[in-house]
């Protein structure tokens, strides 16, 4: 029999629940605990590579005929693999990903070029000096996405229109680069951001009952904890930034609005791949 990670962890949850909930005050403590196991779930992928970029960094051997960036491709390739196989990823999933891989790597050899950051170790597996796993590190982002509007089953109220959506994600993604030459229109893509998702509510499931927020807090925070996991990608020299090459030191709040545009991007991919965005 084939395993089926999704009956494993409900049987398991069906367990638990048994044992230990034996009233609203034990619920809402079993619902808290099981939204954060859901939400370290979704991270599989993305917390899968902090911890290669940060093992790498504190353990890999200086004088490995390999080098360190192209060890963490191969490894990122192969969890990618790991993760279709044991179905701990869909194949929607990772269509999602592989988009938002080569979205990502298209813009990296851009704003490398540009001097907006740089990858300070040497590597074979690279496309014009930007190292082949910077892809996955966008596509962590996708992948997160992907899995947490899966397992949190989300249901949308007044859910925006995908094309205005796709609009809006194509004028974030040009202004990414076209920043560099012309007046940088972040602002009003903020106010269009506003504009589209903040009516929007989304209702996610932790445990039994689905439960409210709005979709553009849910946004917010998400880029937040992206804001955080590249601190630790900076602090194990995965990449660095001009104002990092004396020492690490913390990444600018200011890139805390490039990763809520960013992850607009991918949040409009995964929508795309819903054949029917499912609404409350």
């Amino acid at each position: 029999m084939t395993w089926q990670p999704k009956v494993y962890l409900h049987q398991q949850r069906a367990c638990l629940h048994a044992r230990f909930v034996s009233g609203w005050k034990s619920q809402a403590v079993f619902e808290f605990i099981s939204f954060g196991i859901k939400q370290a779930w979704a991270c599989l992928f993305g917390g899968l590579m902090l911890a290669l970029l940060l093992g790498t960094f504190l353990y890999y051997p200086a004088e490995a005929a390999l080098s360190r960036y192209d060890f963490i491709t191969l490894s990122a390739l192969f969890i990618q693999l790991l993760m279709l196989i044991l179905r701990l990823e869909t194949w929607e999933e990772a269509r999602v990903i592989f988009v938002f891989h080569i979205v990502g790597t298209i813009m990296e050899i851009f704003k490398v070029q540009m001097g907006s950051w740089i990858y300070p170790e040497a590597s074979i597996l690279n496309i014009a000096g930007v190292p082949l796993f910077s892809g996955f590190m966008y596509a962590c982002v996708g992948s997160y996405l992907a899995r947490v509007w899966r397992i949190f089953d989300f249901k949308f109220d007044r859910f925006p229109s995908l094309k205005w959506q796709g609009l809006l994600a194509v004028l974030i993604y040009l202004n990414f680069f076209t920043h560099h030459f012309v007046p940088d229109i972040r602002l009003a893509l903020f106010a269009g951001s506003a504009i589209l998702y903040g009516p929007a509510m989304v209702w996610f499931r932790a445990d039994e009952d689905h439960r409210p927020m709005p979709l553009l807090i849910g946004l917010i925070l998400v880029a937040l904890f992206i804001w955080f996991a590249e601190n630790i990608g900076t602090f194990a020299k995965a990449w660095t930034y001009p104002n990092q090459n004396a020492g690490w030191e913390l990444v600018s709040w200011a890139k805390l609005s490039s990763w809520y545009l960013l992850m607009i991007i991918s949040f409009v991919l995964v929508a795309a791949v819903q054949t029917k965005p499912s609404h409350k």
